[in-house]
């Protein structure tokens, strides 16, 4: 019986290698057809890469990009763990978190 680790209780090599598990998944899903599952993996791989950010690099306050949703920007309010809370700019202000590692800086210019 194998017992699966936590990402919280994962090395950095742990992470990454788990990353590039669930992306060949990711990948092989969406090959097949099966969209449903490709979107299991592609958020599974987001929430990994969430722990091999520093938490303090996201300040509440600031603006970022969101990888994967061009054109997007979204607001952050707080942070909870490995996500952000806030809102999308130029929409209704719903509250929403995100996994820390969608967010991309707008001042890094990129």
């Amino acid at each position: 019986m194998t017992t699966e680790k936590r990402y919280s209780e994962m090395n950095e090599h742990e992470l990454r290698t788990e990353i590039g598990r669930l992306r060949e998944k990711a990948m092989k899903a969406e090959q097949l057809g099966i969209l449903n599952e490709y979107a299991v993996y592609q958020r599974k791989a987001v929430m990994a890469q969430s722990f091999l950010v520093d938490p303090s690099t996201i300040v509440p306050g600031e603006i970022y990009r969101i990888d994967g949703d061009e054109g997007m920007f979204f607001q952050v309010d707080y942070l909870k763990g490995h996500f952000a809370w806030g809102y999308r700019l130029g929409g209704d202000r719903a509250d929403e978190a995100l996994p820390i590692s969608m967010l991309k800086s707008v001042k890094s210019g990129k």
